[in-house]
Protein backbone atom coordinates (compact mmCIF):
# COMPACT_ATOMS: atom_id res chain seq x y z
CA UNK A 1 0.00 0.00 0.00
CA UNK A 2 1.16 3.71 -0.46
CA UNK A 3 0.27 3.96 3.66
CA UNK A 4 2.50 5.68 5.70
CA UNK A 5 4.20 4.92 9.07
CA UNK A 6 2.40 1.94 10.90
CA UNK A 7 0.04 1.78 8.69
CA UNK A 8 1.51 -0.55 6.29
CA UNK A 9 2.56 -3.34 8.74
CA UNK A 10 -0.99 -3.04 10.26
CA UNK A 11 -2.50 -3.22 7.22
CA UNK A 12 -0.85 -6.47 6.52
CA UNK A 13 -1.80 -8.24 9.63
CA UNK A 14 -5.63 -6.99 9.73
CA UNK A 15 -5.43 -9.06 6.17
CA UNK A 16 -4.00 -11.90 7.61
CA UNK A 17 -7.11 -12.05 9.94
CA UNK A 18 -9.73 -11.12 7.31
CA UNK A 19 -8.09 -14.35 5.45
CA UNK A 20 -9.12 -16.16 8.50
CA UNK A 21 -12.74 -14.93 8.49
CA UNK A 22 -11.79 -13.69 12.28
CA UNK A 23 -13.98 -10.50 11.57
CA UNK A 24 -13.87 -9.18 14.76
CA UNK A 25 -10.39 -9.03 15.34
CA UNK A 26 -9.95 -7.72 11.37
CA UNK A 27 -12.24 -5.07 12.09
CA UNK A 28 -10.03 -3.89 14.53
CA UNK A 29 -6.84 -4.31 12.65
CA UNK A 30 -7.92 -2.10 9.97
CA UNK A 31 -9.42 0.32 12.07
CA UNK A 32 -6.17 0.92 13.54
CA UNK A 33 -4.82 0.92 10.24
CA UNK A 34 -6.62 4.19 9.93
CA UNK A 35 -5.73 5.95 13.28
CA UNK A 36 -2.09 5.22 12.01
CA UNK A 37 -2.69 6.95 8.67
CA UNK A 38 -6.05 9.22 8.82
CA UNK A 39 -5.15 9.55 4.63
CA UNK A 40 -4.99 5.43 3.91
CA UNK A 41 -7.73 4.60 1.71
CA UNK A 42 -6.96 1.05 2.13
CA UNK A 43 -7.90 0.98 5.43
CA UNK A 44 -11.31 1.41 4.68
CA UNK A 45 -11.25 -1.37 1.89
CA UNK A 46 -10.18 -3.70 4.47
CA UNK A 47 -13.33 -2.23 6.92
CA UNK A 48 -15.51 -2.77 3.79
CA UNK A 49 -14.67 -6.37 3.07
CA UNK A 50 -14.46 -7.45 6.72
CA UNK A 51 -18.55 -5.91 7.16
CA UNK A 52 -18.93 -8.45 3.83
CA UNK A 53 -18.23 -11.50 6.54
CA UNK A 54 -18.12 -15.15 5.10
CA UNK A 55 -18.71 -14.75 1.07
CA UNK A 56 -19.10 -18.47 1.36
CA UNK A 57 -22.92 -18.26 2.70
CA UNK A 58 -23.73 -16.90 -0.14
CA UNK A 59 -26.09 -14.33 1.71
CA UNK A 60 -25.62 -10.57 2.09
CA UNK A 61 -24.90 -9.39 5.39
CA UNK A 62 -26.84 -7.77 8.26
CA UNK A 63 -28.84 -4.60 6.96
CA UNK A 64 -26.00 -3.10 9.66
CA UNK A 65 -23.24 -4.51 8.89
CA UNK A 66 -23.68 -3.68 4.98
CA UNK A 67 -24.44 0.11 6.42
CA UNK A 68 -21.27 0.32 8.06
CA UNK A 69 -19.42 -1.24 4.47
CA UNK A 70 -21.28 0.95 2.49
CA UNK A 71 -19.77 4.25 4.28
CA UNK A 72 -16.55 2.92 4.86
CA UNK A 73 -16.49 1.82 0.73
CA UNK A 74 -18.10 5.97 0.41
CA UNK A 75 -14.37 6.83 2.34
CA UNK A 76 -12.39 4.95 0.72
CA UNK A 77 -13.49 6.36 -2.71
CA UNK A 78 -13.04 9.87 -1.04
CA UNK A 79 -9.33 8.98 -0.31
CA UNK A 80 -8.73 7.31 -3.53
CA UNK A 81 -7.05 10.05 -5.03
CA UNK A 82 -3.86 9.73 -3.31
CA UNK A 83 -4.36 6.56 -3.52
CA UNK A 84 -1.93 4.52 -6.68
CA UNK A 85 -3.69 3.46 -9.69
CA UNK A 86 -3.21 -0.41 -8.22
CA UNK A 87 -5.02 0.65 -4.84
CA UNK A 88 -8.08 2.17 -7.01
CA UNK A 89 -8.67 -1.10 -8.29
CA UNK A 90 -8.87 -2.49 -5.03
CA UNK A 91 -11.41 -0.21 -4.18
CA UNK A 92 -12.89 -1.08 -6.94
CA UNK A 93 -13.44 -4.47 -6.29
CA UNK A 94 -15.21 -4.33 -3.06
CA UNK A 95 -17.44 -1.03 -4.21
CA UNK A 96 -18.27 -3.24 -7.10
CA UNK A 97 -20.12 -5.86 -4.11
CA UNK A 98 -21.68 -2.50 -2.78
CA UNK A 99 -23.11 -0.61 -5.87
CA UNK A 100 -26.71 -0.83 -7.40
CA UNK A 101 -27.47 -2.84 -3.64
CA UNK A 102 -30.92 -1.42 -3.85
CA UNK A 103 -31.59 -2.30 -7.39
CA UNK A 104 -29.57 -5.62 -7.97
CA UNK A 105 -29.60 -9.34 -6.10
CA UNK A 106 -26.57 -9.79 -3.80
CA UNK A 107 -25.49 -12.55 -6.28
CA UNK A 108 -25.39 -10.31 -9.55
CA UNK A 109 -23.58 -8.07 -7.25
CA UNK A 110 -20.84 -10.63 -6.20
CA UNK A 111 -20.71 -11.76 -9.86
CA UNK A 112 -19.99 -7.82 -10.40
CA UNK A 113 -16.83 -8.67 -7.50
CA UNK A 114 -15.55 -11.57 -9.27
CA UNK A 115 -15.28 -9.68 -12.57
CA UNK A 116 -13.34 -6.30 -10.31
CA UNK A 117 -11.06 -8.77 -9.06
CA UNK A 118 -10.56 -10.90 -12.45
CA UNK A 119 -9.54 -7.20 -13.90
CA UNK A 120 -7.28 -5.93 -11.27
CA UNK A 121 -5.83 -9.53 -11.52
CA UNK A 122 -4.97 -9.02 -15.01
CA UNK A 123 -3.54 -5.24 -14.61
CA UNK A 124 -1.18 -6.78 -11.89
CA UNK A 125 -0.65 -10.23 -12.43
CA UNK A 126 2.67 -9.93 -10.18
CA UNK A 127 0.09 -9.44 -6.99
CA UNK A 128 -0.64 -12.11 -5.01
CA UNK A 129 -3.19 -11.09 -2.80
CA UNK A 130 -5.38 -10.10 -6.46
CA UNK A 131 -4.67 -13.91 -7.30
CA UNK A 132 -5.92 -14.84 -4.32
CA UNK A 133 -9.04 -12.58 -3.32
CA UNK A 134 -9.87 -13.61 -7.25
CA UNK A 135 -10.00 -17.19 -6.31
CA UNK A 136 -11.96 -16.54 -2.85
CA UNK A 137 -14.67 -14.74 -5.25
CA UNK A 138 -15.22 -17.88 -7.76
CA UNK A 139 -15.70 -20.36 -4.72
CA UNK A 140 -18.02 -18.13 -3.73
CA UNK A 141 -19.76 -17.46 -6.59
CA UNK A 142 -19.22 -21.38 -7.63
CA UNK A 143 -23.55 -22.33 -8.00
CA UNK A 144 -24.52 -24.95 -5.71
CA UNK A 145 -26.09 -26.99 -8.72
CA UNK A 146 -22.93 -26.55 -10.61
CA UNK A 147 -22.21 -31.07 -10.29
CA UNK A 148 -18.78 -30.03 -12.57
CA UNK A 149 -17.51 -27.70 -9.75
CA UNK A 150 -15.80 -25.62 -12.94
CA UNK A 151 -15.28 -22.58 -10.62
CA UNK A 152 -13.75 -24.37 -7.82
CA UNK A 153 -11.55 -26.10 -9.71
CA UNK A 154 -10.28 -22.72 -11.57
CA UNK A 155 -9.80 -21.14 -8.29
CA UNK A 156 -7.75 -24.23 -7.18
CA UNK A 157 -5.51 -24.31 -10.31
CA UNK A 158 -5.04 -20.45 -9.12
CA UNK A 159 -4.63 -21.37 -5.42
CA UNK A 160 -2.38 -24.69 -5.35
CA UNK A 161 0.79 -23.54 -7.40
CA UNK A 162 0.93 -20.49 -4.98
CA UNK A 163 0.39 -23.09 -1.69
CA UNK A 164 3.56 -24.15 -2.86
CA UNK A 165 5.72 -21.34 -3.10
CA UNK A 166 4.04 -19.73 0.11
CA UNK A 167 2.91 -22.78 2.84
CA UNK A 168 2.27 -20.54 5.83
CA UNK A 169 -0.38 -17.96 3.81
CA UNK A 170 -3.79 -18.44 5.60
CA UNK A 171 -5.43 -17.45 2.55
CA UNK A 172 -4.37 -19.82 0.81
CA UNK A 173 -4.97 -23.28 2.46
CA UNK A 174 -8.33 -21.70 3.58
CA UNK A 175 -9.77 -21.29 0.14
CA UNK A 176 -8.22 -24.15 -1.20
CA UNK A 177 -10.17 -26.21 1.44
CA UNK A 178 -13.25 -23.99 0.69
CA UNK A 179 -12.38 -25.23 -3.39
CA UNK A 180 -12.65 -28.32 -2.69
CA UNK A 181 -15.35 -28.73 -0.09
CA UNK A 182 -17.43 -31.06 -2.62
CA UNK A 183 -17.77 -35.09 -2.14
CA UNK A 184 -15.54 -35.76 -5.63
CA UNK A 185 -12.99 -33.51 -4.92
CA UNK A 186 -12.19 -33.18 -1.53
CA UNK A 187 -9.09 -35.74 -1.01
CA UNK A 188 -7.38 -33.18 -2.91
CA UNK A 189 -8.00 -30.81 0.02
CA UNK A 190 -6.40 -32.99 2.91
CA UNK A 191 -2.91 -30.81 2.29
CA UNK A 192 -4.43 -27.99 3.50
CA UNK A 193 -6.72 -28.86 5.85
CA UNK A 194 -4.05 -30.71 7.85
CA UNK A 195 -1.64 -27.44 7.49
CA UNK A 196 -4.41 -24.51 7.93
CA UNK A 197 -4.69 -24.78 11.70
CA UNK A 198 -0.94 -24.61 12.12
CA UNK A 199 -0.60 -21.69 9.87
CA UNK A 200 -3.35 -19.53 11.99
CA UNK A 201 -3.78 -21.14 15.21
CA UNK A 202 -4.86 -18.30 17.08
CA UNK A 203 -7.98 -17.87 14.70
CA UNK A 204 -11.15 -20.15 15.55
CA UNK A 205 -12.51 -20.57 12.15
CA UNK A 206 -8.73 -21.51 11.34
CA UNK A 207 -8.85 -24.33 13.42
CA UNK A 208 -12.10 -24.69 12.06
CA UNK A 209 -11.77 -25.18 8.74
CA UNK A 210 -9.95 -27.92 8.41
CA UNK A 211 -13.29 -30.16 9.00
CA UNK A 212 -14.67 -29.35 6.07
CA UNK A 213 -12.66 -31.37 4.24
CA UNK A 214 -12.38 -34.14 7.31
CA UNK A 215 -15.73 -34.16 7.23
CA UNK A 216 -16.08 -34.73 3.26
CA UNK A 217 -13.67 -37.66 3.79
CA UNK A 218 -14.77 -39.10 6.47
CA UNK A 219 -12.02 -38.77 9.24
CA UNK A 220 -13.98 -37.92 12.69
CA UNK A 221 -11.01 -38.28 14.74
CA UNK A 222 -9.28 -35.16 12.93
CA UNK A 223 -12.93 -33.43 12.51
CA UNK A 224 -13.55 -33.68 16.73
CA UNK A 225 -10.21 -32.87 17.19
CA UNK A 226 -10.18 -29.52 15.65
CA UNK A 227 -13.45 -28.41 16.27
CA UNK A 228 -12.67 -29.58 19.94
CA UNK A 229 -10.01 -26.71 19.78
CA UNK A 230 -11.89 -24.28 17.67
CA UNK A 231 -15.10 -24.20 19.63
CA UNK A 232 -13.01 -23.93 23.30
CA UNK A 233 -11.32 -20.34 21.93
CA UNK A 234 -14.29 -19.17 20.56
CA UNK A 235 -15.27 -16.46 22.44
CA UNK A 236 -18.93 -16.37 21.23
CA UNK A 237 -21.37 -18.83 22.62
CA UNK A 238 -23.50 -18.14 19.60
CA UNK A 239 -20.42 -18.60 17.25
CA UNK A 240 -18.75 -21.70 19.04
CA UNK A 241 -21.94 -23.21 17.78
CA UNK A 242 -20.65 -24.03 14.42
CA UNK A 243 -17.64 -26.15 15.06
CA UNK A 244 -19.69 -27.71 18.00
CA UNK A 245 -22.60 -29.03 15.48
CA UNK A 246 -19.39 -30.31 13.63
CA UNK A 247 -18.14 -31.94 16.20
CA UNK A 248 -21.05 -33.63 17.74
CA UNK A 249 -21.91 -35.09 14.19
CA UNK A 250 -18.15 -36.75 14.05
CA UNK A 251 -18.82 -38.12 17.76
CA UNK A 252 -21.77 -39.64 16.39
CA UNK A 253 -20.58 -41.61 14.01
CA UNK A 254 -18.53 -43.14 15.98
CA UNK A 255 -21.39 -43.57 18.36
CA UNK A 256 -19.71 -41.45 21.37
CA UNK A 257 -22.82 -40.39 22.41
CA UNK A 258 -22.15 -39.45 25.93
CA UNK A 259 -19.86 -36.99 24.69
CA UNK A 260 -21.95 -35.48 21.83
CA UNK A 261 -24.54 -34.84 24.49
CA UNK A 262 -22.41 -32.12 26.13
CA UNK A 263 -22.09 -30.31 23.27
CA UNK A 264 -26.03 -30.78 22.35
CA UNK A 265 -27.16 -29.68 25.95
CA UNK A 266 -25.03 -26.21 25.55
CA UNK A 267 -26.93 -25.89 22.21
CA UNK A 268 -30.08 -25.96 23.98
CA UNK A 269 -29.10 -24.00 26.71
CA UNK A 270 -28.60 -20.95 23.96
CA UNK A 271 -31.05 -18.25 24.06
CA UNK A 272 -33.31 -18.00 21.75
CA UNK A 273 -31.88 -14.61 20.53
CA UNK A 274 -29.10 -16.93 18.77
CA UNK A 275 -31.38 -18.71 16.47
CA UNK A 276 -32.12 -15.79 14.54
CA UNK A 277 -28.99 -15.69 12.02
CA UNK A 278 -27.74 -18.26 10.14
CA UNK A 279 -25.57 -19.87 12.85
CA UNK A 280 -28.97 -20.39 14.38
CA UNK A 281 -28.61 -23.29 12.04
CA UNK A 282 -25.97 -24.64 13.60
CA UNK A 283 -27.81 -24.68 17.33
CA UNK A 284 -30.83 -26.23 16.02
CA UNK A 285 -29.36 -29.10 13.90
CA UNK A 286 -27.33 -30.84 17.37
CA UNK A 287 -30.39 -32.03 19.02
CA UNK A 288 -32.21 -32.87 16.32
CA UNK A 289 -29.21 -34.71 15.15
CA UNK A 290 -28.68 -36.10 18.57
CA UNK A 291 -32.25 -38.11 18.00
CA UNK A 292 -32.26 -38.63 14.52
CA UNK A 293 -29.15 -40.48 13.94
CA UNK A 294 -29.56 -42.89 16.96
CA UNK A 295 -33.03 -43.53 15.59
CA UNK A 296 -34.46 -42.00 18.87
CA UNK A 297 -38.01 -41.44 17.11
CA UNK A 298 -39.85 -40.16 19.71
CA UNK A 299 -37.20 -37.77 20.90
CA UNK A 300 -37.38 -36.11 17.61
CA UNK A 301 -41.05 -35.84 17.49
CA UNK A 302 -40.77 -33.63 20.57
CA UNK A 303 -38.43 -31.46 19.46
CA UNK A 304 -38.92 -27.67 20.89
CA UNK A 305 -39.02 -25.59 17.88
CA UNK A 306 -36.78 -22.21 18.07
CA UNK A 307 -38.17 -19.03 18.14
CA UNK A 308 -37.11 -16.17 16.01
CA UNK A 309 -35.87 -18.44 13.32
CA UNK A 310 -35.37 -17.93 9.58
CA UNK A 311 -36.84 -20.10 7.39
CA UNK A 312 -34.52 -22.59 6.68
CA UNK A 313 -33.75 -22.93 10.19
CA UNK A 314 -37.43 -23.66 11.38
CA UNK A 315 -37.17 -26.36 8.63
CA UNK A 316 -34.55 -28.06 10.62
CA UNK A 317 -36.74 -29.20 13.56
CA UNK A 318 -40.04 -29.54 11.36
CA UNK A 319 -38.05 -32.34 9.86
CA UNK A 320 -36.92 -33.83 12.70
CA UNK A 321 -39.93 -33.77 14.30
CA UNK A 322 -41.74 -35.02 11.20
CA UNK A 323 -39.69 -37.64 10.65
CA UNK A 324 -39.66 -38.70 14.35
CA UNK A 325 -43.51 -38.34 14.48
CA UNK A 326 -43.82 -40.74 10.92
CA UNK A 327 -41.71 -43.13 12.80
CA UNK A 328 -43.03 -43.14 16.30
CA UNK A 329 -46.69 -43.66 15.47
CA UNK A 330 -47.98 -40.16 15.34
CA UNK A 331 -49.36 -39.81 11.60
CA UNK A 332 -51.16 -36.51 12.22
CA UNK A 333 -48.38 -34.39 14.10
CA UNK A 334 -46.34 -35.82 10.73
CA UNK A 335 -49.15 -34.42 8.81
CA UNK A 336 -48.97 -30.85 10.75
CA UNK A 337 -45.18 -30.73 9.95
CA UNK A 338 -44.94 -31.94 6.63
CA UNK A 339 -47.63 -28.96 5.92
CA UNK A 340 -45.21 -27.07 7.67
CA UNK A 341 -42.47 -27.42 5.86
CA UNK A 342 -44.88 -27.03 2.85
CA UNK A 343 -45.29 -23.56 4.15
CA UNK A 344 -41.67 -22.43 5.20
CA UNK A 345 -40.43 -23.85 1.28
CA UNK A 346 -42.97 -21.49 -0.36
CA UNK A 347 -41.26 -18.64 1.91
CA UNK A 348 -37.86 -19.94 0.81
CA UNK A 349 -38.58 -19.94 -3.18
CA UNK A 350 -38.62 -16.51 -3.57
CA UNK A 351 -35.74 -15.46 -0.94
CA UNK A 352 -33.38 -17.83 -1.27
CA UNK A 353 -34.05 -20.56 -3.62
CA UNK A 354 -31.17 -22.72 -3.08
CA UNK A 355 -32.81 -23.09 0.52
CA UNK A 356 -35.89 -23.83 -0.75
CA UNK A 357 -34.52 -26.72 -2.42
CA UNK A 358 -33.02 -28.35 0.31
CA UNK A 359 -36.26 -27.65 2.55
CA UNK A 360 -38.26 -29.23 -0.71
CA UNK A 361 -36.12 -32.46 -0.16
CA UNK A 362 -36.53 -32.78 3.69
CA UNK A 363 -40.49 -31.93 2.73
CA UNK A 364 -40.71 -34.56 0.35
CA UNK A 365 -39.08 -37.49 2.72
CA UNK A 366 -40.96 -36.49 5.64
CA UNK A 367 -44.01 -37.17 3.27
CA UNK A 368 -42.61 -40.39 2.28
CA UNK A 369 -42.66 -41.79 6.12
CA UNK A 370 -46.08 -40.44 6.84
CA UNK A 371 -47.31 -42.17 3.50
CA UNK A 372 -45.60 -45.29 4.70
CA UNK A 373 -47.17 -44.90 8.12
CA UNK A 374 -50.38 -44.41 6.72
CA UNK A 375 -49.84 -47.82 4.32
CA UNK A 376 -49.82 -46.15 1.39
CA UNK A 377 -46.98 -47.80 0.52
CA UNK A 378 -46.43 -46.96 -3.44
CA UNK A 379 -46.26 -43.06 -2.67
CA UNK A 380 -43.94 -43.73 -0.18
CA UNK A 381 -41.44 -45.51 -1.91
CA UNK A 382 -42.30 -42.69 -4.73
CA UNK A 383 -41.79 -39.69 -2.65
CA UNK A 384 -38.35 -41.29 -0.73
CA UNK A 385 -36.79 -41.26 -3.97
CA UNK A 386 -37.93 -37.74 -5.30
CA UNK A 387 -36.66 -36.58 -1.95
CA UNK A 388 -33.36 -38.33 -2.38
CA UNK A 389 -32.81 -37.05 -5.91
CA UNK A 390 -33.72 -33.31 -5.50
CA UNK A 391 -31.43 -33.32 -2.44
CA UNK A 392 -28.66 -34.15 -4.73
CA UNK A 393 -29.64 -31.23 -7.43
CA UNK A 394 -27.58 -29.05 -4.73
CA UNK A 395 -24.09 -28.99 -2.32
CA UNK A 396 -24.18 -28.61 1.10
CA UNK A 397 -24.30 -25.16 2.47
CA UNK A 398 -21.15 -24.83 4.17
CA UNK A 399 -23.30 -23.78 7.45
CA UNK A 400 -23.53 -27.67 8.19
CA UNK A 401 -21.40 -30.75 7.68
CA UNK A 402 -24.44 -32.39 6.09
CA UNK A 403 -28.16 -33.35 6.19
CA UNK A 404 -29.84 -34.60 9.57
CA UNK A 405 -30.63 -37.31 7.81
CA UNK A 406 -29.72 -37.38 4.02
CA UNK A 407 -32.40 -38.16 2.29
CA UNK A 408 -31.02 -41.14 0.08
CA UNK A 409 -30.13 -42.79 3.20
CA UNK A 410 -34.11 -42.29 4.33
CA UNK A 411 -35.15 -43.83 0.82
CA UNK A 412 -32.67 -46.88 1.89
CA UNK A 413 -34.55 -47.19 4.78
CA UNK A 414 -38.09 -47.27 3.54
CA UNK A 415 -36.85 -50.16 1.09
CA UNK A 416 -35.82 -52.05 3.76
CA UNK A 417 -39.05 -51.33 5.73
CA UNK A 418 -40.36 -52.63 2.07
CA UNK A 419 -38.47 -55.53 2.29
CA UNK A 420 -36.26 -54.86 -0.75
CA UNK A 421 -33.06 -55.54 0.84
CA UNK A 422 -30.96 -55.21 -2.46
CA UNK A 423 -32.51 -52.23 -3.33
CA UNK A 424 -32.01 -50.64 0.04
CA UNK A 425 -28.41 -51.60 0.19
CA UNK A 426 -27.77 -49.55 -3.50
CA UNK A 427 -29.27 -46.59 -1.87
CA UNK A 428 -27.10 -47.11 0.88
CA UNK A 429 -24.00 -47.58 -0.58
CA UNK A 430 -24.68 -44.42 -2.88
CA UNK A 431 -25.37 -42.49 0.45
CA UNK A 432 -21.51 -43.99 1.17
CA UNK A 433 -20.38 -42.12 -2.06
CA UNK A 434 -21.23 -38.74 -0.79
CA UNK A 435 -20.81 -39.42 2.93
CA UNK A 436 -18.31 -41.26 3.54
CA UNK A 437 -17.94 -42.90 7.38
CA UNK A 438 -21.78 -42.11 7.93
CA UNK A 439 -22.41 -44.86 10.95
CA UNK A 440 -26.67 -44.84 9.90
CA UNK A 441 -25.43 -46.02 6.34
CA UNK A 442 -23.13 -48.63 6.95
CA UNK A 443 -25.63 -49.86 9.71
CA UNK A 444 -28.15 -49.94 7.08
CA UNK A 445 -25.99 -51.38 4.36
CA UNK A 446 -24.80 -53.79 6.67
CA UNK A 447 -28.28 -55.13 7.70
CA UNK A 448 -29.43 -54.99 3.88
CA UNK A 449 -26.66 -57.04 2.52
CA UNK A 450 -27.39 -59.70 5.09
CA UNK A 451 -30.80 -59.55 4.36
CA UNK A 452 -30.31 -59.44 1.22
CA UNK A 453 -28.66 -61.99 1.52
CA UNK A 454 -25.18 -61.09 0.26
CA UNK A 455 -22.84 -62.34 2.84
CA UNK A 456 -19.80 -60.20 1.20
CA UNK A 457 -21.46 -57.42 1.26
CA UNK A 458 -22.73 -57.90 4.75
CA UNK A 459 -19.21 -59.01 6.39
CA UNK A 460 -17.67 -55.95 4.30
CA UNK A 461 -20.05 -53.51 5.51
CA UNK A 462 -20.12 -55.05 9.68
CA UNK A 463 -16.50 -54.98 9.33
CA UNK A 464 -16.39 -51.07 8.23
CA UNK A 465 -19.06 -50.35 11.32
CA UNK A 466 -17.09 -52.34 13.61
CA UNK A 467 -13.61 -50.07 13.09
CA UNK A 468 -15.92 -47.13 13.32
CA UNK A 469 -17.35 -47.46 16.39
CA UNK A 470 -14.13 -48.71 18.15
CA UNK A 471 -15.07 -45.00 20.97
CA UNK A 472 -18.65 -46.48 20.82
CA UNK A 473 -20.99 -46.34 23.98
CA UNK A 474 -21.69 -49.49 25.34
CA UNK A 475 -25.66 -48.28 24.46
CA UNK A 476 -25.42 -48.37 20.65
CA UNK A 477 -26.69 -51.48 19.77
CA UNK A 478 -25.30 -51.27 16.38
CA UNK A 479 -21.91 -51.36 17.66
CA UNK A 480 -22.35 -54.35 19.19
CA UNK A 481 -24.28 -56.12 16.35
CA UNK A 482 -21.37 -55.05 14.19
CA UNK A 483 -18.94 -56.74 17.05
CA UNK A 484 -21.01 -60.15 17.14
CA UNK A 485 -20.89 -60.67 13.26
CA UNK A 486 -17.38 -59.95 12.73
CA UNK A 487 -16.31 -61.95 15.77
CA UNK A 488 -13.86 -65.15 14.52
Amino acid sequence: TTCQGEAPQRFERAVALLHSFWFEEADRAFTSVSEADPQCAMAHWGIAMTMLANPMTRTAPPPALFQRGLAAVERAQQLAGGASPREQLWIEAVAAVYRDHQTKDHRSRMLAQEEAFRALRAAHPEDLEASIFYARTLVANSPPTDRSFAKNLEAANILEPLFRQHPEHPGLAHYLIHAYDAPPIAKRGLDAARRYASIAPAAPHALHMPSHIFTRVGAWDESIETNRRSAKIEDSPGQAAHPMDYMVYGLLQQGRDREAKEFVDQAVGLPDRFYGGIIGYNAAAMPARFALERNRWEDAARLPLPTGALPQVEALTRFARAIGAARSGQPELARREVVALGELEEKLKAADPEWAVRVGAQRLAAAAWLAHAEGQHTDALRLGREAADLEETVEKHPVTPGPLLPARELYGDLLLAHRQPKEALAEYEKTLERDPNRARAISGAAQAAELAPDPASARKHYTELARLMEKADPERAEAARARAFTRP
